[in-house]
């Protein structure tokens, strides 16, 4: 155990927490729990930092940090969709979360043909995910903010997240999909 893994597991830790203080019938709920989602968002970033900054990459934290990531998103786009349950919430999320199955099953798979890095992280993905949290933030805060419309501005910064999630999609699928027909063909 080390100090990137151990933030990674304050992350997972997080994500209950977060639904319960969403949940809390106070008037600063809202408030905290989007302090919660960013503060676990920012340890995504941090522990990635100090695991390369002082070579503390492990196999448990190459394997424990991808799904911790992906459990909050998760997470939270499940307590949106049932804060509002629309078609509207529930496309970009259903969309967001299939891609990340879908992801995930294709590094999987990439990773056991020795061809990982043909499916790492890209720029594309880095801007979705900064749209997403984005988003995020202002659907979980929901008040408005200095006079702006935050949730407006979170449903159409879903919706540039979404798009960019399916767009990351066709990049990755791309990329492997040279290494998918040639193992289809070897098949058959």
């Amino acid at each position: 155990m080390n100090l990137p893994n151990f933030i990674t597991l304050l992350r997972i830790f997080l994500i209950p927490v977060f639904v319960i203080v969403f949940y809390l019938p106070l008037s600063w709920a809202h408030a905290a729990a989007m302090w919660l989602y960013l503060l676990a968002s920012m340890t995504d970033w941090l522990d990635g930092y100090l695991a390369r900054k002082h070579a503390l990459i492990t196999g448990f934290g190459a394997f424990l940090d991808p799904v911790a990531d992906k459990l909050l998103v998760a997470v939270a786009l499940v307590v949106l969709v049932e804060t509002y349950p629309t078609p509207w919430m529930t496309l970009p999320a259903a969309i967001i979360i299939g891609r990340e199955i879908v992801i995930s099953a294709l590094r999987e798979w990439m990773a056991s043909e020795g061809k990982r890095d043909l499916v790492a992280v890209g720029y594309i993905g880095k801007l979705k995910t900064t749209a997403q949290m984005i988003a995020m933030l202002f659907l979980i805060y929901q008040h408005p903010l200095w006079g702006l419309p935050v949730t407006g501005i979170g449903f159409g910064l879903l919706y540039v997240a979404a798009i960019l999630t399916l767009w990351s999609m066709l990049v990755y699928l791309q990329a492997a999909l040279p290494s998918l027909l040639e193992k289809s063909k070897e098949e058959g």
